[in-house]
């Protein structure tokens, strides 16, 4: 083969190596063979030309693959930054692609400071010792000035390098990361930099073009998400701001129509003829506060609940301006004083102890509820006023002995004040002490208006004719309001419930009775119904009820008994004849002591504990005495029955 074939044959050998991209060995390995083969001088230039030129094309392939690599990582990393992220996902996200597009030690980004001032990092990976997050980067810190400029800068090796003005501070940091080599592109908004994304080594390094144009478009990817961010985080500010805003205002709805449902109901309660205690007791739940009223003496007309540690003298100053103002004031412990004024005329004060503190509208809303007070006090009084007479007549005609009307005139005079007297009804009856008659009957006319009773004065004591079942409660109410208003004590009694009109007659007697005997047995200020006297409040009724009597106090044995064939009842009618021994008892009973024990103690479960004692234990006598006589006349009767069946 002639020299120009074998040329021409080592070339196509080497684009042949060229097109199936063969590694840079084959090439130089093909190269050695032929030298080898060809000792001419001219021949072997040209084949180390040949090889040469293939190795630079292979190296342009090497280097187009690199960018081909680095654009799709570019591409992937732009895919990444599009997703939403919080700022400092996002800038880990960029820190960790720019570390693995070219190979860095260590990333880090910096930011200026909100306010214009420097620039502080804010995250980076990679760091061994003391490049912490926060860490001020100085002017000097190797490339300020070029970063201002919007250019890219680097430095094979930064301790060493004399363009770089350098500061201890800076210098020590990068000594203890061991950095050498740093390269540093700018991120920018619309030409101006308000960051720098980084990247070193710990050796020398010298950075290509490409290198530095890969990360400055990086930057400049990292540059745009990063706005996006701040404008993403802004606009959710904004609707958070928003959406508080939005939540505020459907508070402040929601309040405004709770107040507006308040003022409705307050004033249907005024227009409704509601009591003060009504009218206090929504004022309380509108205004979520402890409500006081009290009469210009300064007593307690009604309250929702206790106002504690209250100094009276301070209290008064307080009242005082409130009267002179016309207008709540505030008083100690977050308490409010609103004076019950009308026409220059005192009527009292509320006082409001508010579980929080109280808004404009809640404001607002204590002077209505002084108002509608106000208005509630003089609308009752108007009512004491003009219906008094009528109402205390009826009572009295009721109350005659013997009757000085029919029964259906009094029931039709009733009906007309709205008083149904077919329902039950008790009679109070008080007698205060130190003669406060005066005080107790101007009290006993509005709290019988409230309740749509009657009331009157007779014999020195106060007379309540009201509506309910329960004497004894109604006795403990009238007691606890008239008592706080009067500086004397008050002795209370009631009976009930009545039958009809033509029964409260009886009963006002044996409520005078009942006073009677609680004032002698307990003294003044003692309150008690009928019902509560045991036995004694038997004697003193006119209409005995002996089977109610024995059912309130032996029921439960009785019951027992009924149920379960037992014989407690004659045990403890035995063990009261044997002078309370059980050892007695139990020869009467023909059974073993461990046995009327047995029962007694069941009997304690019944009755509960203060059976044996004296008072309990007199009425558990007399009831078994009433039950065995009441068991020997039945018998009787029903014998008697028989006998006159047979004859």
């Amino acid at each position: 083969m002639s020299d120009a074939a074998s040329l021409h044959t080592y070339a196509l050998s080497i684009l042949e190596l060229l097109a199936h991209e063969a590694p840079a060995d084959e090439i130089e390995n093909l190269l050695h063979a032929a030298l080898d083969a060809s000792p001419n001088p001219e021949q072997s230039a040209y084949l180390e030309r040949a090889s040469q030129l293939g190795l630079e094309v292979l190296a342009l392939f090497s280097q187009r693959q690199k960018r081909e690599a680095d654009m799709a990582a570019l591409i992937d990393t732009a895919r990444d930054l599009t997703y939403p992220h919080d700022l400092d996902s996002l800038l880990r996200v960029i820190i960790r692609q720019a570390r693995r597009l070219l190979g860095f030690d260590m990333t880090y980004i910096a930011l200026q400071d909100e306010n214009g001032g420097g620039w502080h990092i804010r995250m980076s990976e990679g760091e061994t010792a003391d490049l912490h997050i926060g860490l001020q980067v100085e002017p000097g810190y190797g490339f300020g000035h070029a970063l201002k400029r919007n250019a890219a800068f680097w430095t094979p090796d930064y301790l060493r390098d004399g363009r770089i003005q350098h500061t201890k501070r800076m210098d020590d940091v990068v000594r203890g990361e061991g950095q050498r080599a740093i390269l540093a592109v700018p991120l920018h908004r619309g030409g101006t930099p308000f960051g720098g994304l980084y990247g070193s080594d710990r050796a020398v390094r010298h950075f290509s073009p490409h290198e530095a144009g890969l990360l400055r478009i990086l930057a400049d990817l990292a540059a745009v998400a990063i706005d996006k961010s701040w404008v993403l985080d802004q606009a959710r500010a904004d609707v958070d701001d928003l959406e508080d805003d939005a939540h505020q205002a459907r508070l402040q709805v929601a309040r405004m129509r709770g107040l507006l449902e308040a003022e409705r109901r307050l004033i249907g309660l005024v227009l409704g003829s509601g009591d003060v205690s009504a009218v206090t007791v929504a004022a309380s739940d509108a205004l979520d506060s402890v409500l006081v009223v009290r009469d210009t003496s300064g007593q307690t007309i009604t309250a929702t609940g206790d106002i504690p540690d209250l100094d009276e003298r301070s209290v008064a100053r307080a009242l005082l301006d409130a009267q002179a103002g016309n207008c709540p004031v505030a008083a100690e412990n977050g308490v409010r004083i609103a004076p019950l004024q009308a026409s220059g005329e005192n009527l009292g004060s509320l006082f409001v102890h508010p579980h929080g503190a109280l808004t404009p509208e809640d404001e607002q809303l204590l002077q209505l509820v002084a108002q509608c007070l106000t208005i509630t006090m003089l609308l009752q009084r108007r009512a004491v006023v003009v219906g008094g007479p009528v109402r205390d007549e009826l009572l009295d005609d009721l109350l005659a002995d013997p009757p000085s009307h029919s029964q259906r005139h009094l029931v039709d005079r009733a009906a007309r004040l709205s008083i149904d007297l077919a329902e039950p009804h008790v009679v109070v009856v008080a007698r205060p002490v130190g003669g406060e008659q005066g005080r107790a009957g101007v009290w006993a006319a509005s709290y019988a208006h409230r309740l749509n009773g009657l009331k009157g004065v007779l014999s020195g004591c106060v007379v309540l004719l009201l509506s309910g079942n329960d004497a004894s409660d109604a006795a403990k109410r009238v007691s606890a309001e008239l008592s706080s208003l009067l500086s004397n004590p008050v002795t209370v009694a009631a009976a009930g419930p009545t039958r009809g009109a033509a029964d409260a007659g009886r009963v006002y007697r044996e409520a005078m009775r009942c006073l009677d005997v609680v004032t002698l047995l307990q003294g003044n200020g003692a309150t008690a119904a009928l019902d509560d006297l045991g036995f004694l409040g038997l004697l003193l009724s006119d209409d005995r009820d002996i089977d109610g009597f024995i059912d309130s106090i032996l029921g439960p044995v009785l019951a027992y008994d009924s149920e379960r064939l037992t014989g407690l009842a004659r045990t403890l009618q035995a063990y009261f004849e044997a002078d309370r021994s059980p050892t007695h008892a139990a020869d009467v009973l023909h059974v073993h002591p461990n046995t009327v024990s047995r029962r007694l103690e069941r009997i304690t479960e019944l009755l509960g504990p203060e059976w044996q004692k004296p008072q309990q234990a007199l009425e558990l006598q007399l009831a078994l005495r009433l039950q065995q006589s009441r068991s020997a006349l039945r018998t009787q009767g029903r014998t008697a029955s028989q006998s006159d069946g047979d004859l």
